[in-house]
């Protein structure tokens, strides 16, 4: 009994720190993502502002961050993470490279799905005078939304992956949860509620964000 409640308490701190290190680096990510795939497609379009120098320099900085490994990137990062957070450790610390991460991460899904945009879309808005913002509102944002949530969906799930890797070094949440109960104390059974619980979340995720782009999606 006593051991059951300490480890549903466990789970419970374990959950909300999962939730605020995956919060964060969705909200940050997603936005600074959409913003950096809305460079790349821009800057890459001749019907728009084709910008070669902008285009490499933004695709360079992605690629860099994509190819470290997390584990990697987590300690990398340990600078910037102490001077944004004042700390390394717990996951406020941990948001900072998964935001990082997530940045990038989304970014490049939402190039593609700006590329799925049917160009004649884009011609025809320009032949009515429309300018960049109207086109980027009224056209690229609109007709892409379906794709940018499947894309969001991706990441999200991404994220909670990344999170499990930032609970081994010190960021908490249900990786440093399964880590510490299933690995070093020899629990198998709190390593398979975690797994458990981690597959449902997931599929809630990945089944919600299905929905909603099918919904969006113009028939």
């Amino acid at each position: 009994m006593e051991y059951s409640l300490e480890f549903l308490s466990q789970l419970g701190k374990a959950a909300k720190e999962t939730l605020l290190m995956v919060s964060i680096a969705t909200v940050i990510g997603c936005v600074a993502g959409l913003l950096l795939g809305l460079i790349l497609y821009i800057t890459s379009n001749s019907l728009l502002y084709k910008n070669r120098t902008i285009n490499i320099i933004a695709g360079f900085i992605i690629n860099i961050i994509r190819s470290i490994p997390f584990v990697i990137l987590l300690v990398l990062l340990v600078p910037v993470t102490l001077k944004l957070v004042g700390s390394t450790i717990g996951p406020k610390a941990a948001s900072v490279p998964l935001t990082a991460a997530s940045i990038a991460f989304f970014a490049r899904l939402a190039e593609v799905s700006f590329e799925e945009v049917d160009k004649g879309l884009i011609e025809a808005a320009l032949a009515m005078g429309g300018g960049i913002k109207h086109i980027v509102s009224g056209v690229l944002l609109v007709e892409a939304l379906p794709s940018l949530i499947r894309a969001l969906t991706v990441t999200i799930i991404s994220i909670i992956g990344y999170s499990a890797m930032a609970g081994t070094v010190g960021g908490g949440g249900i990786g440093d949860l399964a880590v510490r109960f299933g690995y070093y104390r020899y629990q198998m059974d709190v390593m398979f509620i975690t797994v458990i619980l981690l597959i449902i979340v997931v599929q809630i995720i990945q089944v919600s964000g299905e929905k909603i782009a099918k919904r969006l999606t113009k028939n």
